[in-house]
């Protein structure tokens, strides 16, 4: 008798058990492996309304092992099902024959971050997701990681909230660690993902939060260009001064206009927040940086093979390489300011930053400066006169 056949019939025996106990689960040996037969909930995406029999695998090996492995597994699904509790998730990412539960954290969080970017393609371009987890869901998923190995008997909940309690509450990375991690306790299905947003949000009044920013004035930012050495380089900086664009943005740019004799550029689809036009402010920095003839260094935009995040870093490397004493960021939020200076609607400005004028308005109206406030009533003072 070959080992599948002895196989085959204590599988026989355990299919017998699990009917006399009217569980409504099957086991069945498909070449090697093992798979769960059972009336189940639609899947994700799936054109169904109602349940169907429908096969179910955990990748268990048709071993004497896996058996034993499976007809536990098959009272766990039974017992979920009778519980209303069933989740496709929990067994469209099992590994080694482990559900999603039962891996270990490393695990579950590759298979959150699968899950991140299946979701977010539908309705984010693929550059920006990468930057997206990279900068804001990775940094605090490896510090949770960090802390749950030196913290071995803590359950995955309590390393989660020992983790937010290592992050200053008075800071920007709080809110987004918060974020980051709700979004995995819910993946996980913890209890404790209702609850964080409420227990361990950022408190207002932090330095980093409410901290007001002290901008380049237009000469400063007029001097310091005059600086840069490599013309390439004068090229971003003054393109980030006159429109206000995110580091990366200045390479994934529509300079058509601006060789027609337009104060404006189109940024495209693949950036952090889609394809948007951008007008100059104010309109003479563009002959005074000598924009109109489009001169960008050699940096590798290749998305395939990069992220915007990275894109972004070359830029701020430069900055520091040439001494300027601000960074590439400080000539958008000039921009901004600048913006609220002359009057421009606040829905008009965040849409050409491709941000929501709720950040907008957060954002920059709080870091007007008492120099801000005062060439602002100057100009209001000159317009009455």
């Amino acid at each position: 008798m070959s080992d599948f056949a002895a196989l085959d019939l204590k599988l026989i025996q355990i299919n017998q058990r699990l009917k006399l106990a009217q569980l409504g689960v099957q086991i069945e040996r498909r070449d090697q492996r093992l798979a769960f037969r059972s009336t189940l909930p639609p899947k994700p995406g799936s054109h169904r309304l109602k349940p169907t029999q429908q096969r179910l695998s955990l990748g268990i090996p048709a071993t004497t092992a896996g058996l034993k492995q499976a007809e536990q597994e098959a009272k766990v699904l039974a017992l979920k099902l009778m519980q209303n509790s069933f989740d496709w998730r929990e067994y469209d990412h099992a590994i080694d024959g482990k559900r999603l539960s039962r891996q270990d954290l490393p695990q579950q969080i590759a298979a959150f971050q699968q899950d991140f970017f299946a979701a977010t393609h539908r309705t984010h371009k693929v550059a920006s997701t990468k930057t997206t987890w990279q900068s804001a869901y990775a940094p605090y998923l490896k510090k949770l990681e960090t802390i749950a190995r030196e913290n071995p008997n803590l359950s995955l909940p309590e390393a989660i909230i020992k983790t937010l309690q290592s992050i200053d509450t008075q800071t920007r990375s709080r809110q987004i660690a918060l974020i980051a991690l709700t979004a995995f306790a819910k993946f996980m299905k913890l209890e404790i993902a209702d609850d964080l947003k409420e227990k361990y949000a950022a408190k207002p009044g932090g330095d980093r939060l409410k901290k007001t920013r002290e901008l380049p004035t237009d000469e400063q930012i007029l001097h310091y260009w005059t600086t840069i050495p490599n013309p390439q380089w004068k090229f971003v900086y003054g393109v980030m001064a006159a429109f206000g664009l995110r580091n990366h943005e200045v390479f994934f740019c529509d300079y058509a206009d601006l060789l027609k004799g337009e104060n404006q550029v189109q940024v495209l689809s693949s950036t952090k927040t889609g394809s948007h036009e951008v007008w100059a402010f104010p309109p003479d920095w563009i002959d005074r940086f000598d924009l109109r003839s489009p001169l960008l260094p050699k940096v590798n935009t290749d998305l395939n093979d990069t992220t915007l995040q990275r894109v972004g870093q070359r830029v701020t490397a430069q900055f520091r390489r040439y001494g300027i004493p601000f960074s590439p960021y400080d000539l958008r939020h000039a921009w901004a300011v600048r913006t609220i200076h002359v009057g421009l609607p606040d829905t008009v400005a965040a849409k050409m930053m491709g941000h929501s004028v709720t950040i907008h308005t957060n954002t920059y109206h709080q870091w007007l400066t008492r120099r801000d406030q005062q060439a602002a009533v100057n100009t209001a003072l000159s317009r009455m006169n």
